[in-house]
């Protein structure tokens, strides 16, 4: 087996989001949807005031820098950071020109500030971290000592059928669809495991709130077109690797499982767990 490459992987997880961010904008970050409608819940526990300095640190389009934006005032100053150029054009053009706005094109294991912040934020983002203790450490360091750390990540894989549901069939006919060493989505979906990587780091007085959502993918049907019209050019590259006959293997089992999430119109409904933390410098 290859050995996993934390370069190669950013990398290519760089590139991948410069694929999907105009889709990921329109689908997902743009609409207060499913795993989205944890957005506000994550500003309000952080309690960002008026003339506040916050980092949204892998701010993807920018969805939560805009509702910090709007919380710190004129007064205030933000940062919005991400590895993709891509996502930082969406979310600059999303947020607009504000005299108070960056936004920096930065890899989460690899930054300092020379000024401290109040807040940093960091929505559905610290699982891609190959190595999350050193992104972690940076935050740290770039927060004052009476500064506030924000997180959001997806719940274990059994909370979130969403990805489980089709993933866990495609791996099974594709074994490398995702490769191997790849930092999971759930990785750090327990209480238990959030907690004990930011506590290592340093952090204090830290409390994570479980949050269950609902989503609506539509019917079967739109649920799976969606999905091979949404995912990123290598996924579908080996998705269609497959003769027809598996396709409609795995789109037939997939379907089995939606089954217990599909309301008496056709329309399925998915919980979604989200994890949100907070924790003092």
């Amino acid at each position: 087996m290859m050995k996993f490459n934390r370069t190669d992987f950013k990398q290519r997880n760089m590139e991948i989001w410069n694929e999907i961010a105009p889709r990921y904008h329109k689908r997902w970050a743009s609409v207060n949807e499913g795993p989205f409608q944890s957005t506000s819940k994550l500003i309000e526990l952080v309690n960002v005031s008026k003339g506040d300095r916050v980092l949204d640190l892998a701010c993807g389009t920018g969805v939560v820098t805009k509702k910090i934006l709007e919380k710190v005032g004129d007064s205030g100053y933000v940062v919005g950071a991400d590895t993709s150029i891509a996502a930082i054009k969406i979310a600059k053009k999303w947020n607009g020109l504000k005299s108070n706005l960056d936004f920096l094109n930065i890899d989460a294991e690899k930054f300092s500030f020379s000024q401290k912040f109040d807040v940093v934020t960091c929505q559905y983002a610290l699982f891609f971290f190959p190595n999350a203790q050193k992104a972690l450490k940076n935050i740290r360091k770039s927060l004052k000592k009476t500064g506030v750390l924000g997180i959001s990540v997806h719940g274990h894989r059994d909370k979130v059928p969403f990805f489980s549901n089709i993933l866990d069939v495609i791996s099974e006919y594709i074994p490398d669809y995702v490769p191997a060493g790849t930092p999971n989505l759930d990785r750090f979906g327990t209480k238990t495991a959030l907690y004990n990587e930011v506590r290592k780091v340093g952090f204090t007085k830290i409390s994570i709130k479980d949050f269950i959502f609902s989503y609506n993918p539509g019917k079967f049907d739109d649920y799976w077109k969606n999905y091979l019209k949404y995912i990123a050019k290598p996924l579908k590259e080996k998705l269609n690797s497959l003769d027809m006959s598996k396709r409609k293997k795995i789109r037939e089992i997939v379907r089995q499982n939606t089954i217990s999430y599909t309301k008496k119109n056709g329309d399925i409904i998915f919980p979604w767990q989200v994890l949100i933390l907070t924790a003092k410098y």
